[in-house]
């Protein structure tokens, strides 16, 4: 009788838990309905659905312009053909082409899966209502013009869109297949070459049409790059098709490199074309067409590659960037613009030994010499030198030229994360994006942030954020970054704390603008 009673009550147990499981499933359910969700959204070309979580909606891997294949390949970005239902917009798209292995080699991070088939864009937004009118941050990534993509984690668009602002990250042709002056190609003088700069604009010209669906204000667009990234945004300045495209933007470590002459550039096409088993300039578009875009993607020796420029002379880039700021026919846009402190970090990246560049400038070793603390070797005169001929002395070119056409403000990024993430020399190039991102703890490149990580990466954060909302970084205090002027010329430091610095390294940066011998013999142009 008592085991008949154990049995029972055994078997009343388990209904009962069998209930428990089912309320804990249909709870949970309810709860990850809660937390993820479906969010439709009509764009003009058709309806996208992406997902509700944590607050944000994410649309990953939207197509802006039609697929740059076939007849396409080497065309400027073709319009999207409107479609009938609804896309779905919950995974990345594909990276565009690029030698496999060569965006983690660099420390870039992982671009994901490529193909040809790679004009898309993501989205991040905290509220997809069309009144909402959210600033806009368009994220456009470096690496050299030949590597990289809108998915890397680093680039997670998560912590500004928490701070209010719709943020989109966009993917663009690289290499030869985005940049590329073939005579088949680009016989007529101002025919396209910079292809990847027109998927560009074709993004910036997405986001006018369609980001107020989800939340964002069109006549509020802040364009910001690292490297490759931030060359693009000065591109943009100076590019005719951009106007009004964007109302400011960021540039973080643009280098000052200068671009391409059609000729070369030319050249350098009849060396692929020949590389890939063509007759060099006498190849004809079908035939180059035909050829697989892994094979054109895999090339990388110095005399088939035009990286990390753009090509000067069509419609996207008339003039060279500097030349286009010196004329004072930039876009007269608010600007941010700066450096990090070992930016000469991409002289190895590039296997070039910045100690042997000294070694090898002879007499001019002595008055470069000069310019730096005595007590330096010759491994920390030379990446310094490569940083402030490259990079700081650039930006504050650049600055000191826009400073009379829009507000400008300039930084110098310091900060060494506590445990990893930096050289011994500082903050590597690249080094600064997990900060002014907001993703430390999402960027996977370097382990276990700190507290003291986290309140700098808030406080950089939070600048960018505020420049893209209201058009200054310290909308409530000016003197906390104040501008940059010919008259006074003014860095923020961004490192443990916050330093405002006048005057810095302004010897240097002065010999380094006047005198051309140094960047010759350093950039090897």
């Amino acid at each position: 009788m008592g085991g008949l009673t154990d049995t029972a009550a055994m078997t009343t147990h388990r209904r009962h838990f069998a209930l428990l499981l089912a309320s804990a499933a249909l709870f949970a359910g309810t709860c990850l309905n809660a937390f993820a969700a479906d969010v439709l959204v009509t764009t003009r070309e058709g309806i996208v659905r992406g997902t509700e979580s944590a607050g944000l909606t994410t649309f990953k891997g939207l197509r802006y312009a039609a697929a740059p294949v076939g007849e396409r390949r080497w065309q400027p970005p073709q319009p999207l053909v409107p479609w009938i239902g609804t896309r779905d917009a919950g995974d990345f798209g594909l990276a565009c082409m690029q030698k496999p292995g060569l965006s983690q080699e660099s420390g870039a991070g992982d671009p994901g899966p490529m193909g040809e088939d790679c004009l898309t864009l993501n989205i991040w937004t905290p509220n997809s209502s069309p009144s909402a009118k959210l600033p806009v941050m368009v994220w456009i990534h470096g690496g050299a013009l030949v590597f990289g993509s809108g998915r890397v984690p680093g680039y997670d668009g998560g912590p500004l869109a928490k701070r209010g602002a719709v943020v989109v990250t966009l993917n663009y042709r690289m290499g030869p297949l985005g940049f590329f002056a073939h005579p088949a190609i680009a016989a007529k003088p101002g025919s396209p070459v910079n292809f990847g700069l027109l998927d560009q604009i074709a993004a910036l010209k997405w986001v006018q049409r369609n980001v107020a669906a989800f939340g964002g204000d069109p006549d509020n667009v802040t364009i910001f790059g690292q490297s490759a990234g931030a060359e693009s945004v000065l591109a943009l300045y100076a590019s005719p098709l951009a106007k009004g495209l964007f109302a400011k933007g960021i540039a973080q470590s643009a280098y000052g490199l200068p671009s391409h002459t059609r000729a070369k550039a030319r050249a350098v096409a009849g060396r692929i074309a020949s590389a890939v088993g063509l007759k060099g300039e006498a190849a004809t578009a079908a035939q180059l067409r035909a050829v697989p875009a892994e094979a054109i993607a895999a090339l990388n020796e110095k005399d088939q590659t035009l990286a990390p420029s753009f090509i000067v002379g069509d419609a996207a880039l008339p003039q060279p960037i500097l030349a286009t700021f010196q004329r004072g026919a930039e876009h007269a846009l608010p600007l941010v613009i700066g450096n990090t402190s070992d930016d000469g970090s991409i002289a190895v990246a590039f296997g070039v030994d910045p100690a042997r560049l000294v070694q090898k400038m002879g007499a001019s070793r002595i008055a470069l010499r000069t310019l730096y603390p005595a007590d330096i070797d010759d491994a920390r005169l030379g990446r310094e030198t490569v940083r402030d001929v490259l990079f700081t002395t650039f930006a504050r070119r650049l600055a000191y030229l826009h400073s009379t056409r829009a507000p400008t403000w300039r930084y110098f990024f310091s900060y060494a994360p506590t445990r990893t993430g930096a050289t011994e020399f500082g903050v590597p190039h690249g080094g600064e994006i997990a900060f002014t991102m907001g993703t430390v703890d999402l960027c996977q490149c370097f382990a276990a942030p700190t507290d003291q990580d986290r309140a700098v990466s808030a406080r950089a954060t939070q600048w960018w954020f505020d420049f893209a909302k209201s058009g200054t970084p310290v909308p409530a205090d000016a003197q906390a970054w104040p501008r940059d002027t010919r008259r006074d010329a003014v860095v923020l430091e961004i490192g443990d704390a916050p330093q405002v610095r006048r005057a810095f390294m302004q010897a240097r940066l002065n010999a380094f603008t006047a005198t051309l011998n140094v960047a010759g013999a350093l950039s090897g142009r």
